[in-house]
């Protein structure tokens, strides 16, 4: 066993909200070609159908409003370009066709290919570049935040593809209830704060309160050393006030602020780093939870269905899904002194179900029932690799 697995006593996931991987890391690929970015010349058809070319134009907030659209209708329209043939070839040509759905405005409709050169995103951009950045992780499902989230807890959706509650069916437990039905396993979801409270189960374990605190918790147990063998971070979802003044929303969302993000991202990665024992002994994965309907180029691949499916009326595009392919193609970052600097994870297809099934495999076991999905998904700590610590990684002076 690589000595960094050896020393691996905690997991940390901080799912962050709607963005693509082009647009956030795509970048990257001038830098290192082992990055399956953006060459500048990719482009998407407006309404008019003049080309709408991909450029380093991405601003922190005030561009992407309205709110791209995510939703399932949308994100096939963004896959298929309104291919009906059959089968159809999905081209991510469609990006551009659907953001001019939300203002009927071709000019504005061309801001959905822009994307952040890195000096903007220094925080997430280093960490990509000093640990581990995945070529292909994928949202679990082409649709929104809350049956994407469920992959990430469950393993599965159970079936649902919307923002509508989706109701757990057996055989199937969450990760954190699978974790403390085996002590002395210990798992918790960190929300934010009473105003911007975890936004997907909270009330499906309403009944184990033990299973959440807040963000100023998990700082404390950062510091104190009593971090939980699983941990999921959670982002302030909402812009509002506090008794010690405005609180900005940092899960990037748009129209978020995305440099409030970045200082989120760092503060995170700050608390774990500054105490060395936990430093040496936490992997931390940041991801997002799905494209947010920003342009990616990369083709979502088929996927080992989970054994639900989705109507034609539940889908709203008029064909029923069975869940046997991906979402679009997202930022995901794994984070540990034992990845080595520069670690490109390519070759290798990633999604929402890998952190339950990592988390499982690693503290559980040959655990079951889990979704078809999850146990066929890929598992990521093998990329702590090195037999020595490093000492080069990076420092963020923020919060």
């Amino acid at each position: 066993m690589p000595a960094g697995l050896d020393h691996l006593k905690h997991i940390v996931v901080l799912m962050m909200e709607n963005r693509s991987f082009d647009h956030m890391l795509g970048a990257l690929k001038a830098r290192d070609p082992r990055i399956d970015g953006l060459t500048g010349n990719e482009t998407n058809p407006d309404t008019q159908g003049e080309p709408a070319k991909a450029q380093p134009l991405a601003e922190f907030q005030s561009q992407l409003d309205p709110d791209p659209d995510h939703h399932f209708p949308a994100v096939d329209l963004q896959i298929f370009n309104e291919d009906n043939s059959n089968p159809r070839v999905a081209s991510m040509q469609g990006f551009v066709k659907s953001y001019f759905n939300q203002q009927r405005d071709v000019n504005h409709s061309h801001k959905i290919m822009y994307y952040f050169p890195p000096e903007k995103l220094p925080v997430l951009t280093t960490l990509a570049t000093e640990f581990a950045v995945f070529n292909r992780w994928f949202a679990s499902i082409p649709g929104p935040t809350v049956c994407n989230r469920a992959f990430a807890h469950y393993g599965t959706s159970f079936g649902q593809v919307s923002m509508d509650i989706f109701y757990v069916k057996e055989p199937y437990k969450s990760i954190y209830e699978r974790m403390i039905a085996s002590p002395p396993h210990t798992a918790k979801i960190y929300y934010y704060d009473q105003a911007s409270s975890t936004i997907e189960i909270v009330n499906l374990l309403q009944n184990q309160p033990q299973l959440f605190a807040t963000y100023d918790q998990f700082l404390v147990d950062c510091k104190q050393g009593t971090l939980p063998d699983y941990s999921f971070v959670e982002p302030n979802y909402t812009d509002h006030d506090t008794g010690s003044g405005e609180e900005l929303a940092s899960d990037q969302h748009p129209d978020h602020n995305v440099q409030a993000g970045e200082v989120f991202i760092a503060s995170v990665y700050n608390a774990i780093k500054q105490n060395d024992d936990l430093w040496q002994s936490t992997a931390l994965l940041i991801a997002y939870d799905e494209h947010g309907g920003i342009f990616d180029h990369v083709v979502p691949p088929a996927c080992m269905p989970d054994g639900f499916k989705a109507s034609p009326n539940d889908t709203l595009t008029g064909r029923e899904f069975d869940f046997d392919r991906l979402g679009v193609r997202v930022p995901a970052v794994l984070v540990s002194p034992w990845v080595p600097k520069g670690t490109v994870v390519d070759g290798r297809v990633f999604e929402h179900a890998s952190i339950p099934n990592t988390v499982t495999k690693y503290f559980l076991g040959d655990y079951n029932p889990r979704s078809p999905r999850e146990a066929n998904s890929e598992t990521f700590l093998d990329l702590l690799s090195l037999d020595v610590m490093r000492t080069d990684c990076p420092d963020f002076n923020v919060g």
